[in-house]
């Protein structure tokens, strides 16, 4: 079993929701939500030796024209004062691009993982103000190739293949629109081996007999340094998020 499964395993197996279900007279309530993220990919990239600045901006259209594989669940346990999450990410990207001077070969394969236990102080499950923290890991592996097109210029590579582990703490507030919908705001910050990653997300529930479809908006930003190698990598990831929240 690779690294990345064994990460995707404990996600699926400690995860965590869009939602929460209904309290159930003391004991746990539980839900996991596979969604898709409809998002944007930027990247901007910053090469010490020799020189190099590249950026490069995809639209979801232009991503899902791209993309090797992906897969991304949210799952949560919600008690009467606490509650556990966990939130799995995996995005695998290829790209060739032909500019004025050069060419650029892009193969990025990202994953996240979040685990956080939630203080939860609302006597009624799933509303009001909740604060959170955990551990936020990413990994990447990713290599840019820089290809001049005048072939007397030495070619560039930025080669990253690193794991990097955050403390995350943030906080969420979820109120009641109707009877059936209910709007859940989210927001949150890590640092340690990342020079700061931000995470914002605004997802509407509308509630079924046995879970609950989501439809919101995410906006991810992964600053990361490779303090070694003098190079540096920063990934935002913005669009909207759908899903449905499975609750037992």
């Amino acid at each position: 079993m690779t690294c990345k499964t064994r990460i995707a395993c404990a996600a699926l197996l400690l995860a965590t929701p869009l939602a929460h279900a209904s309290p159930s007279g003391g004991s746990w309530d539980w839900s996991i939500a596979p969604y898709i993220w409809g998002a944007s990919f930027n990247t901007d990239v910053t090469l010490a030796r020799p020189p190099v600045q590249a950026s490069g901006f995809n639209k979801f259209e232009d991503v899902v024209d791209k993309l090797d594989g992906a897969f991304l669940v949210h799952g949560e346990g919600q008690g009467d004062d606490w509650g556990l999450f966990g939130d799995y990410i995996f995005l695998g990207l290829s790209d060739d691009d032909q500019r004025q001077f050069l060419r650029t070969e892009t193969d990025i394969d990202l994953s996240m993982l979040e685990l956080a236990g939630v203080w939860a102080p609302n006597p009624e499950r799933g509303r009001g103000f909740e604060a959170f923290a955990g551990l936020r890991r990413i990994d990447v592996d990713m290599t840019l190739q820089l290809i001049p097109n005048n072939q007397g210029i030495v070619r560039a590579s930025i080669d990253v293949d690193d794991s990097f582990d955050d403390l995350m703490v943030g906080a969420r507030y979820i109120f009641p629109l109707s009877d059936r919908w209910t709007l859940s705001l989210r927001g949150d910050g890590s640092w340690g081996d990342t020079d700061g990653t931000w995470n914002v997300s605004a997802v509407a529930l509308y509630q079924m007999t046995n879970g609950a479809w989501a439809f919101g908006w995410r906006h991810l930003n992964i600053e990361l340094q490779r303090r070694d190698a003098g190079s540096a990598l920063d990934i935002a990831l913005d669009g909207p998020v759908v899903g449905y929240n499975f609750q037992f």
